[in-house]
């Protein structure tokens, strides 16, 4: 997920609010390849899929029922369209989990194990690759491979295209399902999930995984794989399994009606724990168990009907929780801005609140090198070129207070782009800088701004300008203003004067023209995605916005466009290589974690930006919810839905 995605799709993770499979804007269009041919290639061994199904059980009688309150409606289930909260809950319930995301790792579900490095079944094999053949290069854009395109070759080495034929690295991962039935009694079988891949890549050539898939494959009765194109090497590669729909149902259909047909869209039949059984717009969806569930044995699910009920606001999620017409109210229909109330309800018994830290994460970006005459010298003395004024903002900003006012104290403070945590954090590595006034002030001075006049503010050393500042944000989120707020007073101790400004959301995060990745901005506060991988080249040279055929000349290589992500300006040789080594490296490598280990000693030292907090996520349950589990990498509450239970 999130791997060298464009800003489209990362800007719509932060207007949502939400983390969501990795997807990309549409590219010039490319069409597939023939096959590229292998130079080693190995067949896994078929697996048997089951000749019939469990017999059905009985109810089990003791009529467990849970209502769960959201304050959104499905647009669609559709499972190639489905992105929202609510729409991935329900697909939990309808379709059996693959693979689960929990606690920045892979765990297999539905698939018989994750595919690794070690066991062989992630492997790289060189092929061929010529002129005009689709690759990825070296900076994960998908191109034709032409003379001056950067790639790495099969041993790893970064290379330009001189049009002569050259080995590259082609990524192949094979899968394994285990052995499970459609809510209709027919087994499921890896064509299913081919049939899958080909429904989607019709009616979505532009997602990010499918450009960059040269081929998926049956392999066997239950085992399929899958393979990249040239100098793909995906770190995620566990979600490149796709999950079955029923070819045997959905197969006379065109591709372009499944969004929009009951038997896929509003009642499809599923391999999951339950079906579908009612849906009454603008009002509610029932499910009740699955009777061919493969883990029907195991007592699974524990439920025997699950309703969905749509509420008009949060007020009356809360309310009817409290009432017990609820049992469970989403994340994304209780507000974390509540939290004082809900912990207070929890310590009275009435309700069960779960928090845990998301995968978005507030920053404040520094306009290191700003676009045109903003600033730099031009139009603004060039305040952050220094590294001591950044790391002397930092120390001056009380984070720790901003995550206990904000967050309530429970979202670990962050040092760079990946959060505490999360299995490649490197705290060994990180400069820290915690909240220092004093040494904030003195690294001000060393820096050259004093306050020559005494009137409470220091002065620009070549300019004698005041050293005050705007910080810019989108309109709309309360939480801002208390940010804004704190980081005012925060400044004030040391010398600078931060004047806050908000703007429209569509003109904050614009291309050319907005303030933001215009880079026409003192100080941004904004989110950004964890990403998995970690995105690291937020921060890279080839990300810099600007126009996209013209040289950057510090850098000495074109900008990265007005869709580009760096919008700090901000640069370093040894980062970007750093960077451009995770890139592509594979998981499960040493190198892999040392070169995320590098990219965080020289952004932590550097400071283009200011780490805050992670975004929190909140739910709620009546106290006889058992079993419910809200993790901080797994998008939906509901991944385990065929475990929830409610004590009688």
């Amino acid at each position: 997920m999130f791997a060298n995605i464009p800003r489209i799709r990362l800007v719509s993770v932060i207007l949502l609010g939400a983390v969501f499979s990795a997807a990309c804007q549409p590219q010039p269009e490319i069409e597939p390849d023939q096959a590229t041919q292998p130079v080693t290639e190995t067949i896994v061994a078929p697996t048997a899929v089951p000749q019939s199904p469990p017999v059905q059980s009985p109810e089990n009688g003791l009529g467990k029922h849970l209502v769960v309150c959201t304050i959104h409606e499905p647009v669609t289930l559709y499972r190639h369209e489905a992105n929202s909260l609510v729409e991935e809950a329900l697909l939990h319930a309808v379709y059996e989990n693959d693979v689960t995301y929990l606690d920045y790792e892979y765990q297999a579900q539905g698939l018989v194990k994750i595919p690794t490095l070690a066991d062989g079944d992630v492997r790289l094999q060189s092929v061929k690759a010529q002129a005009g053949d689709k690759v990825v290069d070296v900076y994960g854009r998908i191109q034709r491979l032409l003379p001056g395109v950067e790639v790495m070759n099969s041993a790893g080495e970064i290379v330009t295209f001189d049009g002569a034929p050259l080995l590259m690295r082609q990524m192949l991962v094979d899968f394994s399902m285990k052995p499970r039935f459609w809510s209709d009694g027919t087994a499921v079988t890896a064509e299913d999930s081919v049939f899958s891949y080909h429904m989607a890549a019709e009616t979505n050539r532009s997602d990010y995984k499918i450009q960059r898939t040269a081929a998926y494959e049956a392999t066997g009765d239950l085992t399929t794989r899958w393979m990249g194109i040239p100098g793909f090497v995906d770190a995620a590669y566990p979600a490149n399994f796709w999950g079955p729909l029923p070819r045997h149902l959905l197969g006379r259909y065109p591709p372009e009606e499944l969004p929009l047909l009951a038997e896929s869209a509003r009642l499809p039949v599923g391999d999951g724990p339950f079906r579908i059984t009612e849906w009454l717009p603008g009002k509610s969806i029932r499910l009740e168990t699955n009777p061919f569930y493969y883990r029907r044995e195991e007592g699974l699910p524990r439920l025997d009907s699950v309703t969905f009920r749509f509420l008009l606001d949060t007020n009356s999620v809360v309310s009817q929780l409290l009432s017990g017409d609820c049992d469970v109210g989403m994340q994304g229909s209780v507000s974390a801005m509540d939290t004082p109330l809900f912990l207070d309800m929890a310590a009275n018994g009435l309700l069960t609140p779960y928090f845990q830290p998301g995968t978005v994460y507030e920053h404040i970006d520094f306009g290191v090198n700003s676009w045109g005459q903003y600033g730099d010298g031009y139009g603004r003395p060039d305040w952050f070129e220094d590294v001591r004024v950044r790391q002397a903002i930092t120390m001056c900003t009380d984070r720790q207070r901003m995550a206990d006012e904000l967050v309530y104290g429970r979202s670990p403070l962050l040092t760079t782009f990946i959060p505490p945590g999360h299995p490649l954090y490197a705290p060994e590595v990180v400069t820290a800088w915690p909240y220092d006034p004093a040494a904030a002030n003195a690294l001000l001075d060393e820096a050259g701004y004093e306050d020559e006049d005494e009137d409470g503010l220091r002065e620009d050393p070549k300019t004698g300008r005041p050293f005050a500042i705007t910080i810019g944000a989108a309109a709309g989120s309360d939480m801002r203003l208390k940010l804004f707020q704190i980081f005012s007073e925060n400044m004030r101790d040391c010398g600078l004067e931060v004047t806050s400004r908000f703007y429209l959301p569509s003109e904050w995060y614009g291309d050319s023209d907005s303030p933001l990745f215009g880079r026409r901005f003192d100080l941004a506060e904004f989110e950004w995605p964890v990403g998995n991988p970690p995105l690291c080249y937020l921060y890279a040279s080839w990300q810099i916005t600007g126009p996209v055929n013209e040289l950057n000349p510090d850098v000495g290589r074109p900008y990265g466009g007005w869709d580009g992500l760096n919008d700090t300006g901000w640069w370093d040789t040894a980062y970007d290589e750093a960077c451009l080594a995770a890139m592509n490296t594979l998981l499960g490598t040493g190198q892999y974690n040392n070169n995320y280990f590098q990219t965080q000693r020289i952004f932590s030292q550097n400071l283009p930006a200011i780490p805050l907090f992670l975004r929190l996520k909140v739910a709620l349950t009546r106290p006889e919810v058992q079993n419910f589990n809200l993790n901080s990498t797994q998008n939906s509450e509901f991944w385990n839905i065929y475990e929830i239970d409610v004590q009688n």
